[in-house]
């Protein structure tokens, strides 16, 4: 029996396992997470994440972000002051609205690690392809409600879990950097407990305000 990584709860089982790893269910939150001792270590996360290939001016990886920086250009204007948070090597998200004059502040413990980001308040953070990393998500999600001010949004995009017989030839799940899954149900209990008011689920684009 494994503690959930998000909720700490002990209602878990072992939900899939491979020759890599073993992935398992939270019964009390819905997630499914790889189990704490199996949590890649710092060193090769990092060795990991400077392999992408997180070109800002590629094409394809602006409009695979495009949904999120719509729904901030419809939201929000340049006024308003963002946060990229996780932003990596490629903070795509934040080139795209820095060209049409959003200021954007780029936070990443391992590329752009400077903790006065952490000391603002912000009207939107974007977490692009990040949540699906955290080690501590509870932890984090807190951090980030607390940078916000009222009335800030927090944009989220990843891969929702699929239906279990999809999740054997998941893609998403082999990145072993990638050590949580969501389901909508985990995203209400994250919406709950972390106080935010309102939650959308828009495909892979999910916004907590």
């Amino acid at each position: 029996m494994q503690l959930c990584i998000l909720c700490q709860s002990n209602n878990t089982a072992l939900y899939y396992q491979d020759h890599n790893r073993r992935y398992c269910n939270c019964n009390s939150c819905g997630c499914v997470f790889i189990p704490h001792e199996a949590l890649p270590g710092a060193k090769k996360e990092k060795e990991r994440y400077l392999s992408h290939q997180n070109d800002v001016e590629d094409s394809g990886f602006q409009k695979f972000v495009s949904p999120m920086v719509n729904a901030i250009k419809g939201n929000h204007t340049i006024k308003d002051k963002g946060l990229d948070f996780g932003a990596g090597t490629g903070p795509v998200v934040s080139k795209l609205l820095e060209d049409i004059n959003y200021k954007m502040v780029l936070y990443d413990p391992f590329f752009h690690p400077s903790k006065d980001s952490l000391n603002n308040s912000y009207d939107f953070i974007v977490c692009c392809e990040v949540i699906e990393h955290l080690h501590n998500p509870l932890k984090e999600f807190i951090l980030l409600k607390k940078l916000l001010n009222q009335n800030g949004v927090l944009y989220c995009m990843t891969d929702l879990l699929p239906e279990k017989e999809v999740f054997k030839n998941w893609y998403y799940k082999n990145d072993f950097t990638h050590v949580i899954f969501y389901t909508p149900k985990t995203l209400q209990w994250i919406q709950k407990k972390v106080g935010f008011k309102h939650l959308s689920i828009d495909n892979r684009l999910i916004t907590f305000y």
